[in-house]
Protein backbone atom coordinates (compact mmCIF):
# COMPACT_ATOMS: atom_id res chain seq x y z
CA UNK A 1 0.00 0.00 0.00
CA UNK A 2 1.32 3.25 -0.88
CA UNK A 3 1.79 5.71 1.92
CA UNK A 4 3.55 8.55 -0.44
CA UNK A 5 0.50 9.03 -2.55
CA UNK A 6 -1.10 12.74 -2.69
CA UNK A 7 2.43 14.03 -1.23
CA UNK A 8 3.62 17.47 -2.76
CA UNK A 9 6.43 17.30 -5.13
CA UNK A 10 8.12 19.95 -3.53
CA UNK A 11 9.12 18.25 -0.13
CA UNK A 12 12.19 17.40 -1.76
CA UNK A 13 14.84 17.12 -4.90
CA UNK A 14 14.04 13.73 -5.37
CA UNK A 15 10.31 13.66 -5.86
CA UNK A 16 9.25 12.65 -8.92
CA UNK A 17 5.90 11.71 -10.83
CA UNK A 18 5.23 7.84 -11.51
CA UNK A 19 2.82 6.18 -12.75
CA UNK A 20 2.99 2.98 -10.02
CA UNK A 21 -0.94 1.52 -10.35
CA UNK A 22 -2.94 0.44 -12.91
CA UNK A 23 -5.35 2.92 -13.99
CA UNK A 24 -4.48 5.46 -11.36
CA UNK A 25 -3.12 8.64 -11.78
CA UNK A 26 0.69 9.13 -11.10
CA UNK A 27 1.89 9.58 -7.66
CA UNK A 28 4.75 11.70 -5.93
CA UNK A 29 8.20 8.81 -5.16
CA UNK A 30 10.97 10.40 -3.33
CA UNK A 31 13.68 8.49 -4.85
CA UNK A 32 15.87 8.88 -1.80
CA UNK A 33 13.79 6.59 -0.10
CA UNK A 34 14.83 2.83 -0.14
CA UNK A 35 11.21 1.78 0.21
CA UNK A 36 9.23 4.84 -1.55
CA UNK A 37 5.87 2.98 -0.90
CA UNK A 38 6.74 1.69 2.51
CA UNK A 39 6.75 -2.02 4.05
CA UNK A 40 3.33 -2.94 4.15
CA UNK A 41 3.42 -5.10 0.99
CA UNK A 42 6.75 -6.77 2.38
CA UNK A 43 5.02 -7.04 5.76
CA UNK A 44 1.61 -8.52 3.96
CA UNK A 45 3.64 -11.07 1.81
CA UNK A 46 5.95 -12.06 4.70
CA UNK A 47 2.56 -12.84 6.97
CA UNK A 48 1.38 -15.42 3.93
CA UNK A 49 4.85 -16.88 4.06
CA UNK A 50 4.47 -17.20 7.96
CA UNK A 51 1.13 -18.91 7.68
CA UNK A 52 2.19 -21.30 4.51
CA UNK A 53 4.92 -22.20 6.51
CA UNK A 54 2.75 -22.98 10.15
CA UNK A 55 0.09 -25.28 8.45
CA UNK A 56 2.16 -27.18 6.44
CA UNK A 57 4.42 -27.85 9.30
CA UNK A 58 1.74 -28.54 11.94
CA UNK A 59 2.35 -32.14 10.85
CA UNK A 60 6.06 -32.34 11.85
CA UNK A 61 4.97 -31.05 15.76
CA UNK A 62 2.28 -33.39 16.12
CA UNK A 63 3.73 -36.60 14.49
CA UNK A 64 4.43 -38.79 16.50
CA UNK A 65 0.64 -38.44 18.07
CA UNK A 66 -0.48 -38.66 14.38
CA UNK A 67 1.58 -41.60 13.78
CA UNK A 68 0.13 -43.71 17.24
CA UNK A 69 -3.14 -42.57 15.65
CA UNK A 70 -3.26 -43.53 12.39
CA UNK A 71 -0.42 -46.61 12.73
CA UNK A 72 1.82 -45.75 10.14
CA UNK A 73 6.11 -45.90 9.85
CA UNK A 74 8.87 -43.24 9.17
CA UNK A 75 8.43 -43.65 5.33
CA UNK A 76 5.15 -42.87 4.98
CA UNK A 77 5.63 -39.95 7.79
CA UNK A 78 8.43 -38.60 5.06
CA UNK A 79 5.85 -39.21 2.04
CA UNK A 80 3.35 -36.84 3.47
CA UNK A 81 5.26 -33.45 3.03
CA UNK A 82 6.90 -35.19 -0.09
CA UNK A 83 3.72 -36.23 -2.25
CA UNK A 84 2.36 -32.98 -1.21
CA UNK A 85 5.16 -31.19 -2.80
CA UNK A 86 5.33 -32.96 -5.86
CA UNK A 87 1.39 -32.32 -6.08
CA UNK A 88 2.14 -29.05 -6.04
CA UNK A 89 4.71 -28.68 -8.40
CA UNK A 90 2.49 -29.94 -11.07
CA UNK A 91 0.74 -26.00 -10.62
CA UNK A 92 3.82 -23.73 -10.11
CA UNK A 93 4.21 -23.50 -14.14
CA UNK A 94 1.05 -22.46 -14.48
CA UNK A 95 1.07 -20.17 -11.34
CA UNK A 96 4.05 -18.36 -12.55
CA UNK A 97 2.41 -17.57 -16.25
CA UNK A 98 -0.99 -16.75 -14.65
CA UNK A 99 1.57 -14.11 -12.01
CA UNK A 100 2.76 -12.33 -14.95
CA UNK A 101 -0.84 -12.13 -16.44
CA UNK A 102 -3.05 -11.82 -13.81
CA UNK A 103 -3.89 -9.67 -10.72
CA UNK A 104 -1.72 -10.78 -8.25
CA UNK A 105 -2.88 -9.73 -4.81
CA UNK A 106 -6.35 -11.54 -5.70
CA UNK A 107 -4.40 -14.83 -6.72
CA UNK A 108 -2.75 -14.65 -3.67
CA UNK A 109 -5.62 -14.00 -0.81
CA UNK A 110 -7.32 -17.14 -3.03
CA UNK A 111 -4.79 -19.77 -2.32
CA UNK A 112 -4.35 -18.44 1.39
CA UNK A 113 -7.96 -19.00 1.99
CA UNK A 114 -7.98 -22.56 0.13
CA UNK A 115 -4.59 -23.27 2.89
CA UNK A 116 -7.43 -22.25 5.83
CA UNK A 117 -10.02 -24.89 4.15
CA UNK A 118 -7.51 -27.24 3.75
CA UNK A 119 -6.52 -27.26 7.46
CA UNK A 120 -10.00 -27.66 8.99
CA UNK A 121 -10.53 -30.72 6.72
CA UNK A 122 -6.88 -32.22 7.82
CA UNK A 123 -8.73 -32.28 11.42
CA UNK A 124 -11.53 -33.40 10.31
CA UNK A 125 -10.23 -36.82 8.61
CA UNK A 126 -11.10 -40.24 9.81
CA UNK A 127 -8.98 -42.26 8.30
CA UNK A 128 -5.09 -41.89 7.12
CA UNK A 129 -5.52 -41.91 3.21
CA UNK A 130 -7.98 -38.70 4.05
CA UNK A 131 -5.88 -37.50 6.21
CA UNK A 132 -3.21 -37.74 3.42
CA UNK A 133 -5.36 -36.80 0.76
CA UNK A 134 -5.81 -33.47 2.58
CA UNK A 135 -2.21 -32.41 2.95
CA UNK A 136 -1.27 -33.37 -0.60
CA UNK A 137 -4.09 -30.93 -1.36
CA UNK A 138 -2.87 -28.09 0.55
CA UNK A 139 0.71 -28.95 -0.55
CA UNK A 140 -0.34 -28.42 -3.55
CA UNK A 141 -2.02 -25.05 -3.32
CA UNK A 142 0.98 -24.11 -0.81
CA UNK A 143 3.26 -23.43 -3.57
CA UNK A 144 1.25 -21.13 -5.40
CA UNK A 145 1.80 -18.21 -3.94
CA UNK A 146 5.02 -17.88 -4.20
CA UNK A 147 5.16 -16.76 -8.24
CA UNK A 148 2.75 -14.04 -7.96
CA UNK A 149 4.30 -12.61 -4.33
CA UNK A 150 7.32 -12.95 -5.34
CA UNK A 151 7.13 -10.92 -8.92
CA UNK A 152 5.30 -8.41 -6.84
CA UNK A 153 7.82 -7.54 -4.03
CA UNK A 154 10.23 -7.00 -7.27
CA UNK A 155 8.01 -4.25 -8.70
CA UNK A 156 7.69 -2.62 -4.94
CA UNK A 157 10.89 -2.42 -4.20
CA UNK A 158 14.13 -1.21 -6.16
CA UNK A 159 17.42 -3.37 -6.20
CA UNK A 160 19.08 -1.92 -2.98
CA UNK A 161 16.48 -2.60 -0.82
CA UNK A 162 15.05 -5.89 -2.63
CA UNK A 163 17.51 -8.00 -0.24
CA UNK A 164 15.88 -6.75 2.75
CA UNK A 165 12.13 -7.26 0.99
CA UNK A 166 12.69 -10.90 0.51
CA UNK A 167 14.34 -11.12 3.34
CA UNK A 168 11.08 -10.31 5.28
CA UNK A 169 9.65 -12.99 2.85
CA UNK A 170 12.17 -15.45 3.95
CA UNK A 171 11.79 -14.26 7.74
CA UNK A 172 7.88 -15.77 7.69
CA UNK A 173 8.56 -18.29 5.51
CA UNK A 174 11.11 -19.75 7.77
CA UNK A 175 9.78 -18.63 11.20
CA UNK A 176 7.02 -20.14 10.35
CA UNK A 177 8.84 -23.72 10.19
CA UNK A 178 9.31 -23.68 13.76
CA UNK A 179 6.38 -22.17 14.78
CA UNK A 180 4.95 -24.68 12.90
CA UNK A 181 6.73 -27.36 14.70
CA UNK A 182 6.37 -26.01 18.08
CA UNK A 183 2.37 -25.46 17.68
CA UNK A 184 2.09 -28.39 16.55
CA UNK A 185 3.48 -30.19 19.21
CA UNK A 186 2.25 -28.28 22.20
CA UNK A 187 -1.82 -28.35 21.32
CA UNK A 188 -1.44 -32.07 20.49
CA UNK A 189 -0.31 -32.43 23.92
CA UNK A 190 -2.94 -30.05 25.46
CA UNK A 191 -6.12 -30.70 23.52
CA UNK A 192 -5.43 -33.08 20.73
CA UNK A 193 -4.10 -33.43 17.06
CA UNK A 194 -7.58 -32.69 15.47
CA UNK A 195 -7.93 -29.32 17.08
CA UNK A 196 -4.54 -28.39 16.16
CA UNK A 197 -5.56 -28.16 12.39
CA UNK A 198 -8.37 -26.22 13.40
CA UNK A 199 -7.11 -23.98 15.19
CA UNK A 200 -4.86 -22.57 12.62
CA UNK A 201 -7.32 -21.98 9.92
CA UNK A 202 -8.55 -19.26 12.02
CA UNK A 203 -5.42 -16.93 11.16
CA UNK A 204 -5.22 -18.13 7.97
CA UNK A 205 -8.33 -16.54 6.97
CA UNK A 206 -7.57 -13.24 8.72
CA UNK A 207 -4.38 -13.12 6.40
CA UNK A 208 -6.00 -13.88 3.34
CA UNK A 209 -8.51 -10.24 4.22
CA UNK A 210 -4.95 -8.50 4.81
CA UNK A 211 -3.64 -8.95 0.90
CA UNK A 212 -6.69 -7.69 -0.82
CA UNK A 213 -5.27 -4.34 1.12
CA UNK A 214 -2.05 -4.39 -0.59
CA UNK A 215 -2.43 -2.49 -4.12
CA UNK A 216 -1.21 -4.19 -7.51
CA UNK A 217 1.65 -2.47 -8.68
CA UNK A 218 2.82 -1.56 -12.75
CA UNK A 219 5.46 -4.57 -13.35
CA UNK A 220 8.81 -3.21 -13.59
CA UNK A 221 7.98 -0.31 -11.31
CA UNK A 222 11.17 -1.49 -9.31
CA UNK A 223 13.28 -1.53 -12.09
CA UNK A 224 12.18 1.69 -12.84
CA UNK A 225 12.98 3.35 -10.12
CA UNK A 226 16.31 2.10 -9.95
CA UNK A 227 16.96 3.53 -13.43
CA UNK A 228 15.58 7.32 -12.49
CA UNK A 229 17.99 6.97 -9.71
CA UNK A 230 20.60 5.86 -12.02
CA UNK A 231 21.75 2.91 -10.45
CA UNK A 232 20.93 0.79 -12.99
CA UNK A 233 21.79 1.37 -16.88
CA UNK A 234 19.41 0.71 -20.26
CA UNK A 235 16.24 1.15 -21.27
CA UNK A 236 12.82 0.24 -19.90
CA UNK A 237 10.85 -2.04 -22.11
CA UNK A 238 7.13 -2.62 -21.80
CA UNK A 239 5.81 -6.19 -20.48
CA UNK A 240 5.38 -8.06 -23.95
CA UNK A 241 1.36 -8.49 -24.29
CA UNK A 242 -0.37 -11.59 -24.52
CA UNK A 243 -0.05 -11.77 -28.05
CA UNK A 244 3.95 -11.17 -27.82
CA UNK A 245 4.24 -14.35 -25.93
CA UNK A 246 5.63 -17.59 -26.55
CA UNK A 247 4.53 -20.98 -25.18
CA UNK A 248 4.77 -21.28 -21.40
CA UNK A 249 7.56 -24.19 -21.76
CA UNK A 250 9.24 -22.40 -24.04
CA UNK A 251 9.91 -19.30 -22.41
CA UNK A 252 10.56 -21.59 -19.57
CA UNK A 253 13.52 -22.71 -21.66
CA UNK A 254 14.56 -19.30 -22.61
CA UNK A 255 14.78 -18.70 -18.77
CA UNK A 256 16.90 -21.40 -17.77
CA UNK A 257 19.39 -20.28 -20.66
CA UNK A 258 19.80 -17.29 -17.70
CA UNK A 259 23.45 -19.26 -16.15
CA UNK A 260 23.08 -17.06 -13.38
CA UNK A 261 19.56 -18.28 -12.31
CA UNK A 262 20.31 -21.88 -13.33
CA UNK A 263 23.07 -21.54 -11.24
CA UNK A 264 20.75 -20.12 -8.29
CA UNK A 265 17.92 -22.70 -8.75
CA UNK A 266 20.52 -25.55 -8.69
CA UNK A 267 22.33 -24.06 -5.17
CA UNK A 268 18.06 -23.27 -3.60
CA UNK A 269 17.16 -26.73 -4.64
CA UNK A 270 19.96 -28.57 -3.13
CA UNK A 271 19.81 -26.54 -0.24
CA UNK A 272 16.15 -26.87 0.20
CA UNK A 273 16.61 -30.96 0.01
CA UNK A 274 18.98 -30.44 3.18
CA UNK A 275 16.86 -28.42 5.30
CA UNK A 276 13.18 -30.06 4.41
CA UNK A 277 14.66 -33.12 5.97
CA UNK A 278 16.29 -31.25 8.95
CA UNK A 279 13.16 -29.30 9.99
CA UNK A 280 10.69 -32.32 9.47
CA UNK A 281 12.84 -34.96 11.39
CA UNK A 282 14.38 -32.80 13.92
CA UNK A 283 11.37 -32.93 16.47
CA UNK A 284 11.54 -36.35 16.24
CA UNK A 285 14.94 -36.76 16.46
CA UNK A 286 14.97 -34.83 19.97
CA UNK A 287 12.39 -36.98 20.77
CA UNK A 288 14.16 -40.14 19.84
CA UNK A 289 17.63 -39.36 21.24
CA UNK A 290 17.46 -37.20 23.94
CA UNK A 291 14.39 -38.48 25.89
CA UNK A 292 12.22 -35.28 25.16
CA UNK A 293 8.27 -35.69 25.05
CA UNK A 294 6.94 -34.98 21.83
CA UNK A 295 5.63 -31.44 22.69
CA UNK A 296 9.10 -30.72 24.44
CA UNK A 297 11.10 -31.36 21.43
CA UNK A 298 8.76 -29.18 19.36
CA UNK A 299 9.69 -26.47 21.66
CA UNK A 300 12.91 -26.82 21.75
CA UNK A 301 13.22 -27.34 17.73
CA UNK A 302 10.77 -24.32 17.30
CA UNK A 303 12.33 -21.78 19.77
CA UNK A 304 16.22 -23.05 18.89
CA UNK A 305 15.38 -22.52 14.86
CA UNK A 306 13.50 -19.51 15.23
CA UNK A 307 16.03 -17.51 17.43
CA UNK A 308 18.87 -18.73 14.20
CA UNK A 309 16.45 -17.72 11.72
CA UNK A 310 15.64 -14.40 13.12
CA UNK A 311 19.28 -13.69 13.32
CA UNK A 312 20.20 -14.95 10.28
CA UNK A 313 17.35 -12.99 8.04
CA UNK A 314 18.99 -9.98 10.06
CA UNK A 315 22.55 -10.15 9.02
CA UNK A 316 22.02 -11.83 5.45
CA UNK A 317 19.55 -8.81 4.17
CA UNK A 318 22.29 -5.80 5.43
CA UNK A 319 25.26 -7.14 4.46
CA UNK A 320 23.71 -8.38 1.26
CA UNK A 321 21.67 -5.18 0.67
CA UNK A 322 24.58 -3.07 1.64
CA UNK A 323 27.42 -4.12 -1.44
CA UNK A 324 24.61 -4.58 -3.72
CA UNK A 325 25.95 -2.51 -6.96
CA UNK A 326 28.94 -1.49 -5.14
CA UNK A 327 30.81 -4.73 -5.71
CA UNK A 328 30.77 -7.75 -7.83
CA UNK A 329 28.33 -10.37 -7.43
CA UNK A 330 27.68 -9.11 -3.71
CA UNK A 331 24.10 -11.12 -3.07
CA UNK A 332 26.09 -14.40 -4.29
CA UNK A 333 29.42 -13.81 -2.41
CA UNK A 334 27.57 -13.39 0.67
CA UNK A 335 25.23 -16.15 0.42
CA UNK A 336 28.13 -18.73 0.05
CA UNK A 337 29.76 -17.69 2.74
CA UNK A 338 26.48 -18.10 5.36
CA UNK A 339 25.97 -21.33 3.42
CA UNK A 340 29.59 -22.51 4.51
CA UNK A 341 28.45 -21.76 8.04
CA UNK A 342 25.41 -23.49 7.64
CA UNK A 343 26.48 -26.72 5.92
CA UNK A 344 29.49 -27.21 8.97
CA UNK A 345 27.10 -25.92 11.63
CA UNK A 346 24.71 -29.15 10.59
CA UNK A 347 27.41 -31.51 10.00
CA UNK A 348 28.35 -30.55 13.78
CA UNK A 349 24.67 -31.25 14.75
CA UNK A 350 24.10 -34.07 13.59
CA UNK A 351 26.92 -36.11 14.17
CA UNK A 352 28.11 -34.32 17.90
CA UNK A 353 26.14 -35.79 20.48
CA UNK A 354 24.50 -33.76 23.62
CA UNK A 355 21.02 -31.97 23.86
CA UNK A 356 22.90 -28.22 24.36
CA UNK A 357 25.87 -28.72 21.76
CA UNK A 358 23.10 -29.74 19.27
CA UNK A 359 20.78 -27.16 19.77
CA UNK A 360 23.54 -24.73 19.54
CA UNK A 361 24.63 -26.08 16.16
CA UNK A 362 21.42 -26.01 15.34
CA UNK A 363 21.11 -22.67 15.61
CA UNK A 364 24.03 -21.83 13.81
CA UNK A 365 23.06 -23.48 11.02
CA UNK A 366 19.34 -21.43 10.94
CA UNK A 367 21.85 -18.54 10.95
CA UNK A 368 23.66 -19.49 7.98
CA UNK A 369 21.21 -20.83 5.70
CA UNK A 370 18.82 -17.66 7.01
CA UNK A 371 21.23 -15.51 5.61
CA UNK A 372 21.97 -17.10 2.46
CA UNK A 373 18.39 -17.55 1.36
CA UNK A 374 16.93 -13.78 1.04
CA UNK A 375 20.31 -13.18 -0.78
CA UNK A 376 20.14 -16.11 -3.60
CA UNK A 377 16.11 -14.99 -3.93
CA UNK A 378 16.48 -11.43 -4.40
CA UNK A 379 19.13 -12.27 -6.95
CA UNK A 380 17.20 -14.46 -9.30
CA UNK A 381 14.92 -11.48 -9.40
CA UNK A 382 17.69 -9.71 -10.52
CA UNK A 383 18.81 -11.70 -13.20
CA UNK A 384 15.33 -12.06 -14.89
CA UNK A 385 13.43 -9.33 -16.50
CA UNK A 386 10.34 -7.78 -15.21
CA UNK A 387 7.99 -8.88 -17.62
CA UNK A 388 8.99 -13.00 -17.22
CA UNK A 389 9.48 -12.99 -12.91
CA UNK A 390 6.74 -14.70 -12.23
CA UNK A 391 7.20 -17.57 -14.36
CA UNK A 392 11.25 -17.15 -13.12
CA UNK A 393 10.03 -17.64 -9.81
CA UNK A 394 7.83 -20.58 -10.47
CA UNK A 395 10.83 -22.18 -12.29
CA UNK A 396 12.71 -21.22 -8.89
CA UNK A 397 9.82 -22.56 -6.82
CA UNK A 398 9.18 -25.69 -8.99
CA UNK A 399 12.59 -27.05 -8.23
CA UNK A 400 13.17 -25.92 -5.24
CA UNK A 401 9.98 -28.02 -4.04
CA UNK A 402 11.32 -31.40 -5.73
CA UNK A 403 14.78 -30.77 -3.72
CA UNK A 404 12.65 -29.92 -0.37
CA UNK A 405 10.00 -33.01 -1.17
CA UNK A 406 12.72 -35.35 -1.30
CA UNK A 407 14.40 -34.25 1.71
CA UNK A 408 11.44 -35.73 4.49
CA UNK A 409 11.36 -38.95 1.93
CA UNK A 410 14.99 -39.61 2.09
CA UNK A 411 15.50 -39.61 5.70
CA UNK A 412 12.58 -41.39 6.35
CA UNK A 413 13.72 -44.36 3.87
CA UNK A 414 17.08 -44.44 5.25
CA UNK A 415 16.10 -45.00 8.79
CA UNK A 416 13.68 -47.35 8.41
CA UNK A 417 16.01 -49.52 6.21
CA UNK A 418 18.96 -49.03 8.98
CA UNK A 419 16.71 -48.39 11.88
CA UNK A 420 18.61 -45.31 13.30
CA UNK A 421 17.17 -41.89 12.71
CA UNK A 422 20.50 -40.06 13.63
CA UNK A 423 21.94 -42.25 10.48
CA UNK A 424 19.76 -41.43 8.07
CA UNK A 425 20.20 -37.38 8.71
CA UNK A 426 23.66 -37.88 7.67
CA UNK A 427 22.31 -38.50 3.65
CA UNK A 428 21.27 -34.92 4.06
CA UNK A 429 24.84 -33.62 4.47
CA UNK A 430 26.70 -34.34 0.70
CA UNK A 431 23.43 -31.94 -1.02
CA UNK A 432 24.73 -29.30 1.34
CA UNK A 433 28.09 -29.10 0.66
CA UNK A 434 27.71 -29.62 -3.03
CA UNK A 435 25.46 -26.05 -2.72
CA UNK A 436 28.76 -24.47 -2.01
CA UNK A 437 30.47 -26.09 -5.17
CA UNK A 438 27.87 -24.96 -7.24
CA UNK A 439 27.20 -21.19 -6.26
CA UNK A 440 30.70 -20.94 -6.54
CA UNK A 441 30.61 -21.83 -10.00
CA UNK A 442 27.69 -19.50 -10.47
CA UNK A 443 29.48 -16.02 -9.35
CA UNK A 444 31.21 -15.05 -12.33
CA UNK A 445 28.23 -15.32 -14.51
CA UNK A 446 25.78 -12.83 -12.37
CA UNK A 447 26.83 -9.02 -13.36
CA UNK A 448 26.51 -10.01 -16.81
CA UNK A 449 23.29 -11.54 -16.54
CA UNK A 450 21.39 -9.06 -14.08
CA UNK A 451 22.85 -6.22 -16.50
CA UNK A 452 20.93 -8.07 -19.47
CA UNK A 453 17.98 -8.31 -17.11
CA UNK A 454 17.24 -4.98 -16.69
CA UNK A 455 17.70 -4.13 -20.65
CA UNK A 456 14.73 -6.61 -21.02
Amino acid sequence: MSDVEGAESTQSPDQVQVEAFPGRAAVSVDLGRGAPFGWWPAVVVALVAFIDRVEFNLVAGALPAIQDHFGFGDTMAGAIPTAAAVAGVVLLLPAGRLADTGRRTSIIALVVLVWAVCSVLSGLATTFALFFITRIVLGAAGQLYNPPASSLLADYYPGQTRGKAYGLERAGYYMGLPVGVAVGGALAEAVGWRAVFFIVAVPGALVALLVLTVREPLRGLGDRIDQMRGTAAGETHAAPTLADRHSMMREARELLDIRALRGVIASLSLLYLGLGGLFYWLPTLLQRTEDLGYDAAAGLAGGVGGTGIVIGIILGSRIGDRGHGVRSAWRLRTALWFLLLGAVSLTGAVLLPGLPLRLTLVALACVGFAGAIPNLTAASADVVPASRRGLGFALLQFLMTLGGAAGPLLVGVVSDAVGSLPLALLALLPPLFLTLIVLRRTIGHYDQDAARAIRG
